[in-house]
């Protein structure tokens, strides 16, 4: 970081920044937390892993503005994990004392730190999964796609993870990086649960013929039956999100003329749910006003 043209308060803000940060990095994790208000959550687990190789350093936001802004802080409390200079994971959604120390354990093990004194847990990562989820499930597809990130690198080989950093990926609209996790994996798995959600969620982004569908919607409304219309119309709210708006449309098809386009109503919007989740409870809802079509 350049000093040329700072004050002497931002000088030292960088020099502590290396002293306090970048050099004890080389060789253990540093937990640096940027905040108004330190938590004393982090305080208490870090101090339980210093034997381990962590370290924890705040930087308080009002003090520190120029390290706030280096490292593009817009929220706090933000929290990253530093290791050999580079900030290595993004742990601010670790809330909780036992997700920290899942994720703390992860990182210990995955950049095997500590390793002459006692071994790392292997970390459930069922609770990390369970966050992720949640916080794509509230729209947050962006961090979601980092915590799903972190979570493939602590275990590749885990389906589930792969699917679920899939489907972030495609909220978030990285369609590319999206096919290359697929594209990455064994090739008999595609038939598996996690993977078959994560391909439902893929193709129906790509099947997506446009994003504005204002024309779509003036065809439909001089012609009810224009089922062609209605089915883009579907396909753009699925891709956008708006599942509920996507389903009302397939079923509106289905509803009209189910052997439209070789039933292509009823397979979109069977895809719609597959990508939602077959256990949850919205794609429960939808398969009884499916049922109610086809069988009343």
């Amino acid at each position: 970081m350049a000093t040329l043209g700072l004050s002497e308060a931002e000088r030292e803000a960088i020099a502590r920044l290396e002293r306090d940060v970048i050099e004890p990095s080389m060789a253990g994790l540093v937990i640096l937390e940027f905040c108004d208000q330190p938590s004393p959550v982090i305080a208490k687990l870090v101090a339980d892993y210093t034997a381990k190789g962590v370290k924890l350093v705040t930087i308080d936001v009002a003090k520190d503005k120029l390290i706030a802004a280096q490292f593009r802080v817009q929220a706090v409390p933000t929290v990253y994990a530093f290791f050999q200079g580079q900030p290595v994971a993004d742990i601010t959604s670790y809330r909780t004392e036992a997700q920290l120390q899942s994720v703390l354990d992860q990182l210990l093990t995955k950049l095997k730190i500590g390793e002459d004194g006692p071994a790392a847990p292997q970390a459930d990562i069922e609770p990390l999964m369970a966050m992720g989820e949640q916080i794509l499930a509230e729209g947050d597809a962006a961090r979601a796609v980092t915590i799903f990130r972190q979570i493939h690198e602590m275990a590749p080989d885990e389906l589930a993870v792969s699917g679920a950093l899939v489907r972030s990926l495609v909220a978030a609209g990285e369609i590319d990086d999206a096919q290359a996790v697929l594209a990455a994996l064994p090739a008999d798995s595609a038939d598996k649960p996690a993977m078959a959600r994560a391909r439902a969620a893929l193709e129906l982004a790509s099947a997506a013929p446009v994003a504005d569908t204002s024309a779509l919607e003036a065809r439909l409304a001089g012609n009810p039956d224009d089922h062609e219309a209605r089915f883009e119309i579907a396909g753009a709210k699925a891709a956008a999100g708006d599942r509920d708006t996507a389903a009302d449309a397939l079923l509106e098809i289905i509803a009209r003329a189910p052997d439209w386009n070789e039933a292509a109503a009823r397979k979109r919007f069977l895809q719609l749910l597959e990508a939602q989740g077959l256990a949850d409870p919205w794609t429960r809802a939808q398969r009884r006003r499916l049922s109610a079509l086809l069988f009343t």
